[in-house]
């Protein structure tokens, strides 16, 4: 699967990575573990992300060299005169943010490591498995089927949060007995303690992020017999609380720890629109409701985003298309 990437990587010199806008874990897990590794080769490469990383990562950002694009010359100049450009942990050229368009017009081959569904047609060369756990997975694959023994404590570090993250501390349905073969092989090659990946992830919130998760509860509602869950952050509450939107990363999940719930949506309210989290349980698949609104992603996981929506009309919408959108709904609900 990887033998094509190999050997670009074996014949070229300069590099770029890149991910998708707001990203978590996998993004600059898998993004950063690739940059480390063709470092390791010998090889320039340079890390750049559209956004800065959310505040629960940006230890991970700035122990791997992650950059964040700042649209100067140099920066521009590395995409502009790279061997190769890789694309990871996303598939569509605008969520690539402010780097779209100078990898589009950079004369680079451009490569695409991914896990998602329907990938556009601009990439040279594709690596896309939609059964994998995380991009993270992918990236480990990669690095072991070509040079294992460069797997060293940052690169084991960076791809153990990507798996971590976007398996939800590995409870998701796609965790497999080879997932934690992958994460014991990480633990061993990088000497890690995965408590403490843990506690810097998930366990070094800011007592505001607290406060706005508890507003957000008081939103919680819930329809069709108590089998979907709905959950709202408005822009007042991140004003009241001087919260970062990043810091509503995980708050979705929430919905899901009622028993009744098979489905849980949050809307979080910005100044440019509304983004939903799709999430579900078991064989539940909310996907397809997310492409409603031009929105996609996992069968269990999924965004979309709605540019100048207004809250109460998405809502309204999202609310009304859910029987028609989720394949597993039942006749009776």
């Amino acid at each position: 699967m990887f033998k094509e990437i190999q050997k670009i990587i074996e014949k070229k010199k300069r590099f770029v990575v890149t991910s998708h806008v707001r990203p978590d874990g996998d993004a600059i897990g898998s993004a950063a573990a690739l940059g480390a590794y063709l470092k390791s080769l010998g090889k320039q490469a340079d890390v750049i992300l559209s956004d800065p990383p959310p505040p629960n990562l940006y230890w991970l950002a700035e122990q791997l060299q992650v950059q964040t694009f700042d649209g100067g010359i140099e920066q521009r100049s590395k995409i502009a005169f790279a061997d190769v450009v890789f694309v990871v942990d996303v598939n569509t050229l605008d969520r690539v943010g402010a780097l779209a368009r100078p990898i589009k017009e950079s004369n680079a081959t451009k490569v695409l490591i991914d896990h998602h569904l329907d990938p556009e047609n601009w990439f040279d060369h594709k690596v896309v498995n939609i059964r994998a756990t995380s991009t993270g997975e992918l990236i480990y694959q990669l690095i072991k089927s070509h040079r294992p023994e460069q797997i060293n404590h940052q690169i084991a570090t960076a791809l153990y949060t990507a798996i971590m993250t976007d398996t939800g501390s590995f409870r998701f349905d796609s965790v497999v007995a080879e997932t934690h073969r992958i994460t014991a092989d990480l633990i061993e090659r990088g000497e890690l303690y995965p408590s403490d990946i843990h506690l810097k992830v998930f366990d070094n919130k800011a007592a505001s992020a607290l406060r706005l998760l508890g507003m957000s509860l008081e939103t919680l509602s819930l329809s069709y017999d108590d089998q979907v869950g709905f959950m709202t952050v408005t822009q007042e509450m991140i004003r009241k609380t001087g919260c970062h939107t990043s810091e509503t990363e995980g708050f979705v999940n929430m919905i899901l720890s009622i028993g009744s719930v098979k489905v849980g949506v949050m809307f979080l309210e910005i100044e440019k629109g509304i983004k939903m989290s799709f999430r579900s349980k078991g064989e539940w698949a909310v996907n397809k409701w997310a492409s409603r609104f031009g929105g996609g992603g996992h069968r269990n996981a999924s965004g979309a985003f709605v540019k100048d929506g207004v809250l109460e009309m998405v809502q309204k919408q999202v609310h009304q298309l859910a029987p028609g959108s989720i394949p597993q709904w039942p006749k009776d609900l």
